[in-house]
């Protein structure tokens, strides 16, 4: 039997680590000012090399997107989607969620974001190959 004090070790175990993450302003600013872009319909994508042995991200979703409750249902669906996708270590990344982003369903944004890493040659070489099999 599984109890909820496992389950709670188990999604901490499996949750991304806080370097994973890039938490100040200069570091947005930075990959906004100087990194390259990917565009979707759903979300933009922003990468910089950062020279480090790991890729952290950052999520944007502005006022434009809606309401603090679907803003933060944004960032929580790619924050999901990213846990579930290997990166290649060594970059810098941004999404900044758009308007339409709002309505779509999790299986849309997933395939755009896997979309926009591969266009941007930052998904891990099994994985590519792996989700073009699956979809």
């Amino acid at each position: 039997m599984i109890t909820d004090i496992f389950i709670s070790k188990l999604i901490k175990a499996v949750a991304m680590k806080g370097e994973e993450y890039l938490t100040k302003p200069g570091q947005f600013i930075l990959v906004l000012s100087q990194g390259s872009s990917w565009v979707g319909n759903l979300v933009v994508m922003r990468a910089l090399p950062n020279g480090l042995k790991l890729s952290r991200y950052g999520l944007v979703a502005s006022k434009r997107v809606g309401k603090a409750v679907v803003r933060n249902r944004q960032k929580r669906l790619l924050r999901e989607i990213l846990r579930q996708t290997p990166l290649k270590p060594g970059w810098d990344i941004v999404f900044i969620t758009r308007p339409a982003a709002a309505n779509a369903s999790f299986t849309d944004l997933r395939q755009l974001v896997r979309h926009l890493l591969t266009q941007a040659k930052l998904l891990v070489e099994n994985y590519e190959k792996a989700c073009l099999s699956a979809d």
